[in-house]
């Protein structure tokens, strides 16, 4: 049975124990990446994504159920980083 975490884009230090824990007790298999439409920008889930070994499958960016996407890597990192990419 595969356990998917929620994690919001400010994630912090203490919050990845926690996640470190959780993974322990039950293997993760995806992450979701909440609150993106905030100020935080939401890097961390690269690195969540890369320790656990487990794919990004969606992102929020609002509170509604609609606001709930399919994770785009390329959209994301554009988002992350327009200035880098002429943006």
């Amino acid at each position: 049975m595969g356990v998917t975490i929620f994690a919001p884009a400010y994630t912090s230090i203490a919050e990845v124990a926690q996640i470190r824990a959780f993974d322990a007790a039950f293997t993760l298999t995806g992450l979701v990446v909440t609150k993106l439409d905030g100020t935080a920008k939401g890097g961390v889930v690269f690195a969540l994504a890369r320790e656990f070994g487990i794919p990004i499958r969606f992102a929020g960016i609002g509170e509604r159920p609609e606001d709930l996407r399919v994770f785009d890597p390329e959209a994301f990192v554009d988002a992350l980083l327009p200035e880098a990419l002429g943006g």
